[in-house]
């Protein structure tokens, strides 16, 4: 973890645009019609409400008691005893969503599965029975290396039926970054797929596992779900997946877990050092991630979700399988990218299967700005109520033109929100009943006491940057850095009683949020920090623009130059005129001070495989320093 910055960052962008959510979306679609109100109360009696919250689910055991808060280390429910499957699958078995469509899965080459709440339970059952029958027991490291597919999601969910701890690794990372994540868990059963697909192609997932396995004596079976044709040959300590899961019986008691008890643990990466293991538990990530889902996402009975992420992220745990799973919602996914076979791809998820609400990242937003709004206009998208995007800061160009673009102009309602692996769920949000503001992020979910500080932890005023930070315990948040405490003791001691997440915001008159970059992105040009989003948004803005990364660069006079990276879209092509139309364009918008002096076009930005900019890749590069963690970066 970073040391907090002892200055302000200078705040250069203001909130040019607000807009009104419609009537008929807050009466239609807002689950929480009165977020000012719910969020006091949240606040104010913290434990009286998530415990309100908590008796909406199934408990062997009730708690003793709400909250235990050890600085800075807290117990949610404790006492309490439940398992999460029995939430996210048993119970809606008993009910009506038994034959209610709990999964579609659907690929590249237009291939479909739909699994109900019925069938999944009845696979989970199976699958948790065979990694019984291979030796696995409560408390067991389990790692999973699967693209998303029903086998990876259900793979999930019987690791925690036995409550066993599941490790995920995202598809296609390296055979490093897979060993190194074995190791540190010291998983005993790997389950791996032998070849996910991408744009028409089948990666070749076995002979990375085959290098990260060879020589690691803590493996002791790996699991292969064969999905090639004809099937590979196995060897040694290999099983095959689809054979032992068919053999096994579909009755299968959910382990009695303690609400404290650890349910996943999940790998990201850090600057420098290497990836760290965040811990997640079955209490109260079931309760606050679950709320988040109703609360924020408004999900129901009548919606159709779908979500872009995979199961290798945060996000592909919270909200593709136990959130949506747990308020019994139909959850709609996709293998593969996002523009193949053809960039109109993700429109017509939406129009064939009725899509309601969607989470993706601005990533996404900015690849469909650069196929142009003709595209989206072929397609009939009516059904959507609700775009919610995370992952990277909002543009406010990337968040108009999707507001006008995929939302129509407000029939449905374009949302922003910031989170980290570590937090669970949400931090920032921008609610349906609550203006939209392009390019801020917008209010502090319910049940968190966020604010934005100095280095020594006093809060600033409006219109100054500083460090974003959270000021309470919440129930989702991670309980530990898996065999590495004082990990995540750095959190909460970088500054006194405060969560620091490494992010620069500043905050508004009303309270809304804006994220600036991360405290080791910000910039320093003559003695002015300046956040990188600021001017990245400035790029964007211009109508050439697809995309865009700036760091900083050594400079004798000011300390810091700034250099942009820059994608155009595919209308345009790189000239020098080009390039003093963007530094006129950002001294127009921001000023002199935060003009880049340098400009590369590029043909595209390097990212994680969730989508995130990697600027720190960027400045390595270009000051010949070491890059740090390079585990997550997408080829």
């Amino acid at each position: 973890m970073a040391t907090a910055p002892s200055h302000s960052i200078d705040a250069l962008l203001e909130a040019q645009k607000v807009y009104q959510p419609p009537q008929a979306i807050l009466a239609q679609d807002a689950i929480i019609k009165d977020w000012d109100a719910e969020y006091q109360r949240s606040i104010r009696q913290p434990e009286a409400f998530w415990e309100e919250e908590a008796r909406a689910f199934e408990w062997s055991k009730p708690w003793e008691k709400v909250l235990e808060w050890n600085y800075p280390y807290a117990r949610w429910f404790v006492g309490g005893q439940t398992n999460i499957t029995i939430n996210a699958l048993d119970r809606h078995t008993r009910t009506w969503r038994k034959n209610k469509a709990a999964l579609i899965w659907t690929a590249e080459d237009g291939s479909e599965r739909i699994l109900t709440y019925g069938q999944l339970l009845h696979w989970v059952n199976k699958t948790a029975n065979a990694l019984k029958n291979l030796g696995i027991v409560k408390g067991d490291r389990v790692c999973i290396y699967m693209p998303l597919t029903p086998e990876g999601i259900i793979t999930m969910l019987a690791c925690a039926r036995l409550g066993a701890i599941h490790n995920v690794v995202y598809a296609g990372f390296s055979r490093q970054a897979l060993r190194d994540r074995i190791v540190d868990a010291q998983a005993k059963l790997l389950v791996c797929a032998d070849a996910s697909w991408r744009r028409g192609k089948a990666v070749d997932l076995k002979a990375i596992v085959d290098d990260a396995v060879a020589g690691l004596d803590v493996v002791e079976t790996v699991l292969v779900h064969r999905r090639r044709q004809p099937k590979i040959e196995l060897k040694g300590r290999e099983r095959d997946f689809t054979d032992l899961v068919s053999a096994a019986s579909h009755h299968c008691e959910a382990e009695v877990m303690d609400a404290e008890d650890p349910l996943f643990i999940l790998y990201t990466s850090g600057t420098t050092g290497k990836p760290k293991g965040v811990v997640m538990v079955h209490g109260g990530y079931m309760v606050g991630t679950t709320y988040h889902a109703r609360a924020f996402w408004n999900l129901g009975d009548n919606d159709v979700y779908l979500c872009t992420s995979d199961i290798g992220w945060i996000v592909g745990h919270s909200y593709i399988v136990y959130a949506p799973f747990c308020l019994g919602v139909t959850c709609l996914v996709r293998e593969g990218a996002p523009d193949y076979p053809d960039p109109g791809v993700f429109y017509r998820l939406i129009e064939q299967y009725g899509v309601t609400r969607i989470f993706t990242a601005p990533t996404l937003v900015r690849m469909l700005m650069k196929y142009g709004s003709d595209l989206a206009r072929r397609y009939d998208l009516s059904s959507l109520r609700q775009l919610t995007c995370a992952g990277e800061p909002m543009n406010p160009e990337a968040w108009e033109w999707a507001y006008a673009h995929i939302c129509g102009a407000g029939h449905a309602w374009m949302c922003d929100n910031m989170w980290q692996t570590e937090t669970g769920g949400p931090l920032v949000c921008s609610p349906l009943t609550k203006p939209g503001k392009p390019g801020w992020c917008g209010l502090p979910t319910i049940g968190t006491v966020a604010d934005v500080v100095d280095g020594q932890g006093n809060s600033l005023p409006p219109g100054k940057g500083g460090n974003f930070v959270i000021k309470n315990p919440w129930p989702h948040m991670f309980r530990t850095v898996f065999g590495d405490a004082s990990r995540y003791e750095e959190y909460w001691t970088t500054l006194p009683n405060c969560y620091m997440t490494g992010d620069i915001a500043t905050k508004d008159h009303d309270g809304y949020i804006m994220f600036l970059g991360r405290s080791d992105d910000v910039l320093n040009v003559a003695g002015h920090r300046i956040g990188t989003a600021d001017v990245e948004s400035t790029l964007v803005s211009h109508p050439a623009v697809a995309e865009a990364a700036v760091i900083g660069k050594p400079d004798e006079i000011r300390g810091e130059a700034i250099k942009a990276f820059v994608t155009l879209v595919a209308s345009e092509s790189p000239s020098e005129e080009m390039r003093r139309q963007l530094v006129r364009h950002v001294q127009e918008n921001l000023g002199p001070i935060a003009a880049p002096s340098e400009i590369d076009f590029v043909d595209k930005l390097p990212k994680t495989r969730s989508g995130k900019i990697m600027r720190r890749y960027l400045k390595a590069l270009e000051l010949g320093d070491d890059p740090g963690d390079l585990s997550t970066i997408e080829d």
